[in-house]
């Protein structure tokens, strides 16, 4: 699954994360180092389960709660309309 924003989606990086702006509604979302990780890898073509599987090496939370948080995530930016399809 490659991820793509909209193209009115602007992407910052910041010293916390990266910060996501919807330049049509003006709202932004801020991303913390694992959303970060998560989205820079479904950006490169990577699928959900290899998300999975980067959060787990990267950081010590287990592959059930991986995967959940990918899910979360992956739903929040669609329910927002960042996602292009």
């Amino acid at each position: 699954m490659t991820l793509r924003f909209r193209a009115d989606v602007s992407i910052a990086d910041t010293e916390y994360g990266t910060v996501l702006l919807d330049e049509r509604s003006g709202r932004y979302w801020q991303l913390n180092p694992t959303g970060v990780l998560v989205v820079r890898a479904l950006m490169d073509g990577k699928s959900a389960d290899e998300a999975v599987v980067a959060l787990t090496e990267e950081y010590q939370v287990g592959q059930t709660r991986a995967r959940q948080d990918v899910t979360a995530l992956l739903h929040r930016l669609c329910s927002a309309g960042l996602v292009s399809r």
